[in-house]
Order: C-alpha cells, then sequence, then structure tokens
C-alpha cells in the first residue's frame, strides 16, 4: 500500500469515526486495526497478505482493507468484480477484502468504511448515526391541549419516545374527540431532562418540536389511517408507510 493511501485511508477514519489504528501483532507490524470505542467490535482492518491467498492467478505482496457490508447480495455482486474478494480471514459476515493497487477508487473505499462502522455500530450508535426518520405519535387531549399550545406557540416540548432523535419529523395524531392527524413537526432538540408521573402517565425526558405543516381533522382520520394506510392503532410512537408520507407531504 503505498503511504499516501495508507494515510488517506487512517484519516479518513480518524477524521470521521474518531478511530485511531491498533497494530495488535508483533508478527504482523503492518496490520491496522479499527474498532469503536463502546462495543470494540471492529470495522476496519488494514492488511498486507501474499496476492495468492486471494487469487491463485497473482503473486507477490497485496496490501487490502478488510470491511464488513450488511447486505449478502451486495456483497456477492462485490467479489464478482475486479478489486474485490471474499474477506481474507474473515470470511463470515459478510466481510470483504478490497485490493488497495488503485483498481478500487478511493471514494468507493470511503464509502464501504461507512458501511462497515454502521453495520459493527452498537444500537445506540446506529441511532445516533441513522438519518432522520418519521414518526406518527399519538397525542392525548385528556392529558394536553396540543391545538390552544400550537395556537400560541410554534415550538412546544413533547414527550420523547424511545428511538426519536434530533432532525426527526413526527406527525402528531390527536386522539378521541378529534381522533385525526393535526400537525407536522420538526424534531429541534432532544434528552431535555424532565420527571413525571402521575401513575398513569411517566415521562422522563423531552424533546422540543417546531411545527411545519398543519392538517384539516377532516383529511387525516383515524379511519382513513386505518382503511387506507393500514394504520390500526396509534398508542406510541410508531413509523409510518411510504404510502402515507407521500400523502402527509
Amino acid at each position: 500500500m503505498s503511504v499516501s493511501m495508507r494515510t488517506e485511508i487512517i484519516n479518513y477514519i480518524s477524521g470521521n469515526f474518531k478511530a485511531e489504528p491498533e497494530y495488535l501483532w508483533a508478527k504482523f507490524p503492518d496490520y491496522a486495526v479499527f474498532r469503536h470505542g463502546d462495543n470494540k467490535k471492529w470495522f476496519a482492518i488494514l492488511m498486507d497478505i501474499q496476492y495468492e491467498k486471494l487469487d491463485r492467478d497473482k503473486s507477490g505482496m497485496i496490501d487490502v482493507l478488510n470491511v464488513k457490508l450488511g447486505d449478502p447480495l451486495l456483497r456477492d455482486l462485490l467479489i464478482q468484480q475486479d478489486g474485490y474478494y471474499a474477506g481474507y480471514h474473515i470470511s463470515r459476515g459478510n466481510w470483504i477484502s478490497v485490493v488497495l493497487d488503485g483498481t478500487v477508487p478511493l471514494s468507493d473505499i470511503c464509502r464501504f468504511i461507512d458501511m462497515s462502522f454502521s453495520v459493527t455500530a452498537s444500537s445506540s450508535k446506529k441511532n445516533e448515526i441513522r438519518p432522520p426518520k418519521e414518526w406518527l405519535i399519538p397525542s392525548n387531549p385528556k392529558y394536553y391541549d396540543i391545538i390552544s399550545a400550537f395556537n400560541e406557540n410554534d415550538i412546544i416540548d413533547w414527550k420523547q419516545g424511545q428511538g426519536i432523535k434530533k432532525n426527526d419529523t413526527v406527525f402528531l395524531y390527536v386522539g378521541a374527540p378529534v381522533s385525526a392527524v393535526l400537525y407536522k413537526c420538526k424534531v429541534i432538540e432532544t434528552d431535555i431532562p424532565y420527571e413525571f408521573n402521575n401513575g398513569s402517565l411517566s415521562i422522563r425526558k423531552l424533546m422540543k418540536i417546531k411545527l411545519q405543516k398543519r392538517y384539516p381533522p377532516e383529511c387525516f382520520t383515524f379511519e382513513r389511517l386505518r382503511s387506507e394506510f393500514g394504520i390500526f392503532a396509534v398508542r406510541g410512537p410508531r413509523g409510518i408507510p411510504n404510502s402515507l408520507s407521500a400523502a402527509l407531504r
């Protein structure tokens, strides 16, 4: 591996994932492992190996990067292309070896490092790095007059549901007697400490949500959610089907 490419890869991983190379084996001083800080799982390995260990028709030493892919179909497609092989020494779990001789562009290598980091991340880290998500969440008029709240201010505090993070979108379903989706909001802040428990409702943290759109109460009724979009209950934060997402835009 050229010094420049090794440096590029190490700098990319260090800059984007705050992971430094670990040289674990005296017998293989150029093998560098990169792992997550929390669950300690490996997500990339730089190695120099004999080329024939990957391809019988090749000889000499070759530098490779091992990364893990989440999609077995993508793995099977890649290893049929030049520069990609089944993972050397780590063949299970959709690992691949990418040769670092210029066959595979550095931009593609960085993309696969990103994938490997995501696939091997802990559950909490996966939620932290995932792209913004859309949620349907309930609002019970018995506990809170959300209609009056949004008539007075376009930013309010709301109970934070499990898995919701900043920049997610929440659609608020207001329960009976309204029984319809009334608001589209963007999550602008999360993890605000809060303690409340009255026996029937418990809140440990809040999020701030900003109003983006209002819907007429006759537009996205519970009956329509059930008949057109297959939503039979809104008891807690839940994802929404693509068809409903498109209709709510």
